[in-house]
């Protein structure tokens, strides 16, 4: 399962069909072990080319296959704990003054994953924290997850570093040859033909107050 929020909110918490950029570079944050606001290690990411191909399993003739519609998740936070206890309170969802919610602690969640899909994410990146980048992703400091923090990847998430887009496609289609998946879509920057998006996912600070803007992209589907 994975999950990419870019517009959810806390009772509802929706996942866009691929990887925003905002969640691939939190999870490098996450492999580096970096928990702050990084401004300056995020700015020289922000412009660089991220491209995504989305792979649906294939039948024994090679077809794709459908997607698996979005699983949703109903979830109650904050229900049963006894705010009396020190402890058990910390657990209690409360407003940003720290005070009670109104109607009580506990909330009703809906929460929506991703199910059997498998991305390649061609990421340009900044020659001075390429190497660091690799070497965290190889060795995380932190658990890595897809997008929301349940979602545990099942294959490594490091498959090389390339010279060119077209390299690292290339290998990417290899590893989906053998796992028996083909194209569905790709997301590549910019304006061109397919559907374009607007998505407010490129961040601009991490951390207890977080920042982003807008970024472009077009979805191709394949024929």
């Amino acid at each position: 399962m994975q999950s990419w929020g870019h517009d959810s909110l806390f009772g509802r918490r929706d996942s866009l069909d691929f990887p925003t950029k905002s969640g691939v570079l939190g999870l490098l944050c996450c492999a580096r072990g970096a928990g702050g606001a990084e401004i300056e290690w995020l700015q020289a990411w922000a412009e660089l080319d991220m491209q995504v191909i989305a792979y649906v399993p294939c039948n024994q003739h090679g077809e794709a296959m459908l997607r698996q519609p979005l699983l949703r998740d109903f979830q109650m936070v904050g229900s049963g704990y006894d705010d009396l206890d020190p402890w058990q309170n910390l657990l209690i969802p409360k407003t940003s003054e720290g005070k009670k919610a109104v109607g009580g602690g506990t909330k009703m969640t809906y929460r929506y994953y991703l199910q059997d899909m498998a991305f390649a994410v061609v990421l340009q990146a900044p020659e001075a924290y390429v190497a660091a980048a690799a070497v965290a992703l190889i060795s995380p400091i932190w658990d890595l997850f897809l997008g929301r923090k349940n979602c545990v990847p099942t294959e490594f998430v490091y498959q090389g570093q390339f010279g060119s887009v077209a390299e690292a496609q290339q290998a990417a289609h290899a590893l989906a040859t053998k796992k028996c998946r083909v194209i569905s879509f790709r997301v590549i920057q910019g304006e061109h033909e397919g559907e374009v998006l607007t998505l407010n996912d490129i961040p601009v600070q991490f951390g207890q107050h977080k920042k982003y803007r807008d970024r472009r992209v077009t979805v191709q589907k394949e024929a």
